[in-house]
């Protein structure tokens, strides 16, 4: 099978450069219409450039693509709006949105400031819902959508150092939780890729061994599958060198105590409260 996305219009926030960037360029390649989306700012937020937006856009265009540079903050309501508003006066349609923009203020929680923690919140996690919500009525009115949440291990396993960052990435797997049901009557499917990839933002968070395994190329087929028209609604996808996997919340059939449960009750059949053998994925977790 061969996947074409002609006439399709795509939204990729942060994209210019690692991982949104080879997101826009394969899209591009397959012949989707492209809003390359960013700040061009540094690591922690600050500053911004349309340097590498721009960069990014003339790499599609020299391949024959087509593609527009956006320049918004997706942390500002305004800015999201001109990301989808953009798309909307190029093309007319937002096909598949991509909440991939973020950025990074590591420090361990004793000593991280609340403005620290609080805008790295307001970019993963607010940004995505911004540009969402932009989003929302337009792919309710066509029928179709395909939104992609980037996630990361952080969110869901946890890294010292981050937990603004894990907080947030985190969120964005509730987000998806409940667009994946609110969505589905419109055919609107939202999912979450959580990359393990060499990026900025990873370069100083791993050995330069593990950073050759790890280009961020090798994470863009599980994206791009994610906005396909045979894509799942509510998974979360692990992609890492090659490898993919799926990550997903388990619940076992615990333990009826009764309704006079104390305390040393639960101590008594913590064990067995705890086994997770059996555990098996709950709530309404749809795969096609």
């Amino acid at each position: 099978m061969s996947y074409s996305f002609d006439d399709k219009v795509a939204i990729i926030t942060g994209a210019g450069g690692g991982l949104g960037r080879c997101h826009a360029l394969e899209l591009a390649s397959r012949g989707c219409k492209v809003v390359v989306n960013d700040l061009g700012g540094a690591m922690d937020g600050t500053g911004g450039s349309s340097d590498a937006a721009n960069a990014v856009v003339e790499e599609i265009k020299a391949s024959g693509g087509e593609a527009i540079a956006n320049g918004g903050s997706v942390s500002d309501p305004a800015g999201a709006q001109s990301i989808v508003g953009d798309a909307m006066d190029a093309w007319g349609r937002v096909d598949i949105l991509i909440n991939n923009a973020g950025i990074l203020r590591d420090k361990s929680f004793g000593k991280m400031t609340m403005d620290d923690f609080r805008l790295v919140l307001e970019v993963h996690l607010l940004g995505a819902v911004y540009v969402t919500h932009a989003a929302w009525p337009i792919m309710r009115e066509q029928n179709y959508g395909r939104i992609v949440m980037t996630t990361s291990p952080s969110g869901l396993y946890g890294n010292f150092g981050q937990t603004n960052y894990g907080a947030a990435k985190l969120a964005q797997v509730g987000f998806m939780n409940a667009l994946k049901i609110e969505g589905a009557k419109n055919n609107i499917h939202t999912n979450a890729i959580a990359p393990v990839a060499a990026t900025r933002m990873t370069e100083d968070l791993m050995p330069e061994e593990a950073l050759k395994a790890l280009g961020p190329e090798l994470v863009t087929p599980a994206v791009v599958y994610l906005c396909t028209e045979d894509a799942p609604n509510g998974v979360i996808l692990q992609a890492a060198g090659g490898q993919f996997s799926i990550a997903c919340m388990v619940e076992n059939e615990g333990v009826n105590i009764g309704v006079d449960a104390s305390v040393e009750d639960i101590a008594d059949n913590y064990e067995k409260i705890a086994d997770l053998s059996g555990a098996k994925p709950r709530g309404m977790l749809q795969l096609g």
